[in-house]
């Protein structure tokens, strides 16, 4: 049941945004410091793939902190957790502030992911104790818009910082992004979960409940499909700094730009999204979406094999693994949490975690493989895509077993 008054409307654009900047403030904290990476790596005395480490050590903070506010808000609501884990990404930034080896900013990351992945739980979360599947769609949608300006802005406020205040000043700015959140969460976020909705659970009951979501297919297929397909995302992320910056000679700041661009079509889909959702559906958009990553994906692979992979030729095929998350993220979403009820915070948080989880397992591979960064990074990509798209089609083959059988027409 949806706790929302009778007669209401479904969101207000104020929530979404909150919502939004809640949301961001993960993806913030990657994207802002990526042009940062050469110059970081510079005064910590490490390569650039040593500081690069950073990145898997902030996506495991991620993963493992949504599998802890997911249950903990079922249990006591969805505003004392942001309280927490806003606080903890405040220290954490602190930390990385001052950070002067490469061990302490490895452990400074991991807390701050720990802290800020709070607000993609309960993001989700509250829109799922508020809004129908199709509702949540589009409000996902419009999430999309709002914390896809953090890929664009991001870089570009990462490189001016650098050249003003040095990287870290980068840190300094998420912080007071940070402190700013916890004002609009004070003031202006109201309780979504009621006291009457909500489980009082046990360790055993939160691993009980866990491993029931992942046997139930409703759940486990399609957070499988939007894990799966999301995490191109974070092998793209993993793999940029060093792929424009140090192997195609991209300046940080022309960095920042081929990075928005990317974005930029990532915000168009997300947005023709919610404006297509009621008309052709979730699962046709999803399914549009993979398709659009696979293509993206598979051209990557044959350019890295055939010796002719140019910043025009992979920007061209990563702009489709890209924007295919706009289509793919917001419907494999509103898809898994449909049915899950009062396990929506649990349910929420699983998901995150797989998605998480498959770009840390991205991210690790990316450097494991012995081949070329743009030919390790495709077949991450199309691997990832693949099996996605796979569960995708398993999806499709059960809506078309689930619709009733058409009447036979004539006399």
């Amino acid at each position: 049941m949806l706790n929302r008054p009778a007669n209401s409307r479904p969101y207000s654009m104020r929530w979404i945004v909150i919502l939004g900047l809640l949301t961001a403030l993960g993806p913030l904290s990657i994207d802002m410091y990526l042009p940062a990476l050469p110059a970081m790596a510079k005064d910590l005395s490490v390569d650039t793939a040593q500081v690069a480490n950073s990145l898997p050590a902030y996506f495991f903070g991620l993963a493992l902190g949504q599998l802890i506010y997911g249950p903990v808000s079922d249990r006591i609501g969805r505003k004392f957790p942001l309280y927490f884990g806003l606080s903890l990404f405040a220290l954490a930034s602190l930390v990385c502030m001052i950070a002067s080896s490469i061990d302490v900013l490895l452990i400074a990351r991991f807390f701050q992911a720990l802290g800020g992945c709070v607000g993609v739980v309960m993001a989700r979360a509250a829109i799922r104790d508020r809004l129908s599947m199709a509702e949540s769609a589009q409000a996902y949608s419009m999430l999309m818009l709002v914390m896809g300006a953090a890929p664009i802005l991001a870089p570009m406020l990462g490189s001016a910082l650098l050249i003003w205040t040095g990287w870290h000043g980068i840190f300094t700015l998420l912080l007071l992004c940070d402190l700013a959140c916890l004002l609009l969460i004070h003031f202006y976020f109201d309780e979504t979960l009621p006291v009457e909705s909500r489980r009082k659970l046990s360790i055993g009951q939160v691993l009980s409940t866990y491993a029931e979501l992942l046997k139930d297919h409703r759940f486990r297929t399609p957070a499988l499909a939007g894990g799966l397909l999301g995490a191109t995302m974070f092998a793209y992320i993993s793999a940029s700094s060093e792929l424009f910056i140090d192997h195609f000679g991209v300046s940080a700041q022309h960095f920042a730009w081929i990075f928005g661009f990317n974005a930029f079509g990532l915000i168009v889909l997300s947005q023709l999204n919610a404006r297509l959702v009621k008309r052709l559906g979730v699962l046709r958009l999803l399914h549009i979406g993979a398709s659009m990553q696979s293509f993206g994906a598979i051209f990557l692979l044959c350019l890295a094999l055939s010796g002719h992979s140019t910043l025009t030729t992979s920007m061209f095929g990563l702009f489709f693994v890209v924007s295919g998350v706009g289509l793919t993220g917001a419907n494999a979403t509103a898809i898994a949490l449909a049915e899950q009820g009062q396990r929506a915070g649990m349910a929420s948080a699983l998901m995150g975690a797989l998605q998480f989880g498959f770009g840390l397992l991205a991210g690790l591979a990316l450097y494991m493989l012995p081949y070329a960064l743009s030919l390790s990074m495709s077949i991450v990509m199309v691997v990832l895509i693949v099996t996605g798209l796979t569960a995708v089609y398993v999806l499709r083959w059960r809506e078309r077993r689930a619709m009733p059988p058409t009447p036979p027409t004539g006399a």
